[in-house]
């Protein structure tokens, strides 16, 4: 499975707006996201990376 990147980026909406979801993920670019929707620059962000430990989950064979 890989080791998965995980980001989450906190703007401040300067009023009340609906955010489409875009309908792709890969080559996501945030600076385009929050031009369209005028969000000026992130107030946070948190990076993490995620992988299956092995062992959990999956087929159990008893």
């Amino acid at each position: 499975m890989g080791i998965h990147r995980i980001v989450f980026v906190l703007f401040h909406q300067l009023g009340r707006e609906i955010v489409y979801a875009p309908g792709w993920r890969q080559n996501f670019i945030t600076r385009e996201f929050a031009e369209l929707y005028n969000l000026g620059s992130p107030v946070a962000a948190v990076y993490f990376n995620i992988q299956r430990e092995s062992g959990s989950g999956g087929r159990r064979l008893c």
